[in-house]
């Protein structure tokens, strides 16, 4: 254990805080605190749309509170700023490394040139990215999924579904990374109803332009996929992906939700009886696993991967609807088992 005794803090800060509180020590209120370096726990830097997204964001969060709960330790957790640059989150990263956190996560693949800088900058701090594997260093962990086989079994739930022969994709960001979702999503429809038509489309072309971040971005285009007959429609888009479930709700045809189980998030309650499933990857568990590796003196490092076989990615069952549909099931469970022994190859763009 790296650690005696700890004061459990949890902080919640702009990047401009980070950075002042870099200057008096740290987050914690409490003067017992110790400011040495190694001395705190995990911190994590969020994505565009922050905390509060009802997916990838909060999925890292929840991640951070277990490890902080099993472990006793000072934590924090830092919201992205608008229009913010590179040098902007490299400030950012290695604030909290300074601070003495330990380990340090950017959430998402925009942080791959500020950790790299910062992972130099600081080679006794272990650092993590999220959905990122083009970062060599010693003291990086890449922590990536194989979102494909979630989205071609969710793919395969929409075929089963859709009675229009019909169905929708909405991608946050035209990126390699959502080109996963997109092409994983299509062979599974494809394998399962050659005869069913995919409607895909993107919001943005690049993040600044709020394709993660904007609800009404998603509502627009999933209302114009369903003008166009689709009731199923999956989205991948972060934050935006709440004005696609909504616009499926308003509509009353099927949602596909992604990263986390949206039919249990809160925020969407209202409209859980219209979210069929959700795509998921245990951004949670790879978050805690890469901060208990460094509390066992055995930090994770390189490429470290969350497939379907290991659990890591998946598709929900919490809806009824879903869980209750013998044929559906059926046919999820036999694509799953198809991809985890070899036989399915599921396209990553």
């Amino acid at each position: 254990m790296r650690r005696i005794s700890r004061i459990t803090v949890a902080g919640a800060a702009t990047a401009s805080l980070a950075l002042a509180l870099s200057a008096c020590g740290g987050t914690s209120t409490s003067s017992g605190s110790s400011d040495a370096k190694g001395d705190k726990g995990l911190a994590i830097a969020y994505d565009v749309g922050g905390r509060g997204d009802q997916s990838f964001n909060d999925a890292a969060f929840r991640g951070l509170e277990q490890a902080k709960e099993e472990f006793g330790y000072e934590t924090a957790d830092i919201e992205p700023t608008e229009g913010e640059t590179d040098a902007d989150k490299e400030q950012r990263l290695s604030s909290l490394a300074k601070q003495g956190y330990n380990p340090v996560i950017g959430v998402g693949y925009a942080y791959a040139t500020a950790m790299k800088a910062a992972a130099e900058k600081y080679p006794d701090t272990t650092f993590g990215i999220v959905d990122d594997a083009t970062i060599e260093a010693k003291n990086v962990a890449d922590l990536v999924f194989n979102e494909e086989e979630a989205s071609y079994l969710a793919g395969v739930a929409a075929a089963k579904t859709t009675k229009t022969k019909t169905v929708g994709f909405v991608g946050g960001v035209d990126v390699p990374l959502i080109h996963k979702f997109q092409a994983g999503y299509e062979q599974g429809v494809k394998d399962t109803d050659p005869s069913v038509k995919v409607i895909s489309q993107y919001l943005t072309q690049t993040a600044e332009e709020g394709g993660f971040s904007s609800p009404d971005k998603g509502k627009t285009a999933a209302e114009g996929q369903i003008e166009k007959k689709a009731d199923v429609v999956y989205a991948a888009a972060g934050l935006s992906g709440q004005g696609v479930i909504e616009a499926a709700a308003t509509h009353k045809v099927w949602a596909i939700g992604v990263d986390s189980d949206q039919y249990k998030q809160e925020a969407l309650a209202k409209y859980k009886d219209f979210i069929l499933t959700s795509a998921t990857k245990d951004v949670a568990k790879a978050v805690h696993n890469l901060a208990k590796s460094v509390e066992n003196g055995k930090p994770e490092t390189g490429i470290v991967k969350g497939d379907l076989k290991s659990g890591e990615v998946g598709l929900s069952v919490s809806n009824p609807k879903f869980a209750d549909d013998a044929a559906l099931q059926k046919a999820v469970n036999a694509a799953k088992e198809k991809i985890v022994n070899g036989e399915i190859k599921v396209k990553s763009s």
